[in-house]
């Protein structure tokens, strides 16, 4: 049902696809009020802490200066910024789910913005073109994340773009050597290096970013989708009874 599918094929997004318990319907925590935004946080949180380790161990530097092309920082700036879209998604998705939730429980329509209402409206009147307003529901939930899924795609993307960029350099660098003296091997060796550091740091860091971000839209979609199949649910219309214009007992 997620509109982010034909995505899902990319290596970053197959493998989160893979990972026990990302591919299921939402968790009991993720459907509590605030579930979703709440385990978003504890998640950024995780993340946080690891780049911190990584600041103090002085990685992020030395990523930094062993990438002249500034492909890193912008793989880096990039995943950061999805990060906070994606939480902004969560919390949203988050309050249809307690407009939907209080519908359920209570009956009682919700404020302007919610999309099941609007749903439940559009649908109740005779001859009403459901699937146009399934339409329009499946644009709410899932609209939005095709975008993400896109800007996921692109760093690895620029992953990749820094591999081929470090191995021309490689090349290039091959190509000037004109003799080969064992005096200069040190100096060949590290010139050799540099082409080779941005191939090998670009491409891992576009790969983690890649997983990392797809963790977190597999689970806005998974949300999305159980949000749209209970709107759905709330919105279905009463059973016929046999003689077709009269209730049980009748």
């Amino acid at each position: 049902m997620s509109s982010a599918a034909p995505h899902q094929r990319m290596l970053g997004a197959a493998v989160v696809g893979r990972l026990p318990g990302l591919g299921c319907a939402p968790l009991a925590l993720e459907r509590g009020e605030r579930g979703l935004f709440l385990l978003w946080c504890a998640y950024a949180g995780l993340l946080a802490f690891g780049a911190l380790l990584l600041w103090r161990a002085g990685a992020w530097h030395r990523l930094l200066d062993a990438d002249p092309t500034g492909l890193t920082l912008v793989i880096a700036l990039l995943f950061i910024g999805c990060t906070a879209w994606a939480g902004r998604r969560a919390w949203v998705l988050g309050e249809q789910r307690l407009a939907l939730d209080r519908w359920i429980a209570t009956r009682t329509p919700g404020a302007s913005g919610d999309w099941s209402h609007e749903y439940r409206s559009g649908c109740a009147p005779a001859g009403a073109d459901r699937a146009t307003w399934l339409q329009v529901l499946g644009e709410r939930a899932h609209g939005p994340h095709e975008m993400a899924w896109w800007l996921n795609g692109i760093q690895l993307k620029l992953g990749l773009l820094g591999k081929v960029i470090g191995f021309s350099i490689l090349a290039l660098q091959l190509g000037q050597v004109q003799t080969f003296d064992a005096s200069m091997s040190g100096q060949l060796l590290k010139s050799l290096t540099g082409g080779l550091g941005i191939a090998l740091l670009t491409t891992v860091t576009g790969l983690t970013g890649n997983i990392l971000l797809g963790l977190q839209l597999m689970r806005l979609d998974r949300f999305a989708d159980a949000l749209i199949a209970d709107a759905i649910a709330s919105a279905a219309p009463p059973q016929e009874t046999p003689d077709g214009d009269r209730p049980h007992g009748a």
